[in-house]
């Protein structure tokens, strides 16, 4: 205690890292900057270099099932995939705007979640990177992180809009949005490896930690208190679809600058809508395309 330590090993790299991440089973990890270097762990020396494009790359992530296989988002709004057994790039998407990173579903080995600067999220099949799987929109501002929970079922996203929301990986919209009054733009997020706690980290330097089901209770649950827990949630699943149960389990209070800028989207997204309407109304049958809201949000694919 009190006493500086000194680390263990120093790499002395050509560029500036932005971004690195550990191989789930060898020793061995990646980092990236203006390329994707491997390393081993008890060399100066990179294994293998691997590049495709010119602009810096923010961040890279191994794939915990195929774990030969990583991604890596880059600054010209790429997502490129790379094969460590072959040393190359397997595929890159484009995207309109720029990812800012992205995170592998640990269940499921091709897909993956992508972070983007539109406010949106996209979960990708990497079989078919032409169109993504599920759209997911609810945040006002850039997403910053992402980050799935062990189970595969949900994931956690932190945003520039000072909030983080937790999608289901099938729908579009958020189950839970979490805020305070004092935090600011969140830049991190990590859910804890026993699927109960969310962490995230935000400018006004705090690490807050929050439970992955809000209403749940903490500590051990007697017999009955169990069984109440398990009839109440046989209760929401029967009557899920009711109107006003359906209002109550979506209802969430939001800050008043979130709360304004979700009006004024959706304003936007009804007069896109109904401009396209009307176009399709007055134009010759067929000469218009109906183009569904995932194929508007697909990148093109090399």
């Amino acid at each position: 205690f009190g006493e500086e330590e000194e680390p263990l090993h120093t790499i002395l790299g050509k560029t500036v890292y932005t971004g690195i991440d550990h191989h789930w089973k060898e020793a061995v990890f990646a980092t990236c900057g203006q390329q994707v270097d491997i390393w081993d762990e008890q060399r100066t020396n990179p294994i293998c270099s691997m590049t495709w494009g010119f602009d810096s790359i923010s961040s890279v992530k191994f794939n915990p099932i195929e774990t030969f296989l990583l991604g890596s988002c880059a600054s010209d709004r790429n997502i490129v995939l790379y094969d460590m057994r072959q040393a190359t790039p397997l595929k890159k998407v484009i995207l309109d705007m720029r990812t800012n990173t992205i995170c592998w579903n640990p269940m499921e080995a091709f897909i993956f979640t992508a972070a983007n600067e539109d406010y949106n999220l996209y979960t990708f099949d990497m079989r078919a990177l032409d169109t993504p799987v599920m759209v997911h929109m609810d945040h006002v501002s850039a997403v910053l992180d992402v980050d799935y929970s062990p189970t595969g079922k949900e994931f956690v996203s932190a945003s520039f809009d000072k909030s983080i929301r937790i999608f289901p990986v099938d729908k579009g919209r958020s189950r839970e949005v979490y805020h305070t009054k004092r935090m600011q733009h969140v830049i991190c997020v990590k859910w804890t490896p026993d699927s109960k706690y969310i962490m995230c980290g935000s400018d006004e330097m705090n690490i807050r930690l929050w439970k992955a089901n809000a209403s749940e209770k903490l500590g051990v649950l007697t017999s009955r208190e169990k069984a109440a827990k398990d009839y109440n949630q046989k209760l929401k699943e029967k009557f899920q679809h009711h109107p006003h149960t359906k209002r109550i389990a979506r209802h969430r209070h939001l800050p008043k600058s979130i709360y304004s800028q979700i009006q004024e989207q959706r304003i936007m997204r009804e007069a896109r809508r109904r401009k396209e309407v009307n176009r399709l109304k007055h134009s010759k049958p067929g000469s218009v395309p109906i183009v569904s809201e995932r194929e508007t949000h697909s990148g093109s694919v090399k």
